[in-house]
């Protein structure tokens, strides 16, 4: 507990916390875990993606995650993936280094590089860990957006509102996990089922009903 809550790792702890408070929403469907945590990384991603912050910046951010092998998988689980990992590594360096460091100002300083292996190591890692994984966020694009309007789909997130929503479309193979949105109020939850009723250009979203 003292090597995870005195520098460098308090900082890493808070950045867990966070991670850990976003997957605690995510299991319980009150986000996306696809899309909640900042934008498809992908190299073939949409460049018309409609997302909050500036275009330049994603691009760049991106053009850095794709250079360092972080790519293909969803921006949240390589956040999540490269502070469990730098958490892990700082408090492990900090509790067999530090207490050999008795001067304060050497202490920070090798803080400091502790925080900077970690952080490198935990890339490395990172990239090695998401390679075998990309091929479970294969985006299915064979079929046309607007050919599954008018299927019934199952809603897979724990509730649906006019800005969030996941539902799943039963395919020959494997199923569409597609966006939805649907007009409020309504009773929609997980397992619920629905119908498709339009397709959104812009937003690349369905809107959706409950079936009567």
């Amino acid at each position: 507990m003292a090597a995870a809550f005195s520098y460098p790792t308090a900082i890493l702890s808070a950045l867990l916390m966070i991670v850990v408070f976003y997957w605690l929403l995510a299991l319980i469907g009150l986000v996306d875990f696809e899309t909640g945590g900042g934008v498809d990384l992908d190299i073939d991603a949409d460049p018309d993606l409609h997302v909050d912050g500036d275009a330049t910046d994603i691009s760049v951010l991106a053009s850095y995650m794709v250079a360092l092998g972080l790519n293909g998988v969803p921006f949240s689980v390589v956040v999540s993936l490269l502070v469990l990992i730098s958490w892990t590594v700082s408090c492990l360096l900090a509790e067999w280094l530090l207490p050999w460091m008795p001067i304060t100002p050497i202490r920070y300083a090798i803080g400091t590089g502790v925080l900077l292996v970690s952080i490198g190591f935990a890339i490395l890692l990172t990239a090695r860990i998401v390679r075998p994984m990309r091929k479970l966020f294969v985006s299915h694009s064979a079929i046309s957006n607007a050919s599954i309007v008018g299927q019934t789909c199952k809603v897979v997130t724990g509730s649906v509102s006019e800005t969030f929503g996941r539902a799943e479309v039963a395919t020959q193979g494997t199923p569409l996990n597609i966006r939805v949105w649907a007009r409020t109020p309504n009773l929609l939850c997980k397992g619920s089922s629905a119908r498709i009723v339009d397709y959104e250009e812009g937003s690349g979203r369905y809107e959706i009903t409950a079936e009567s």
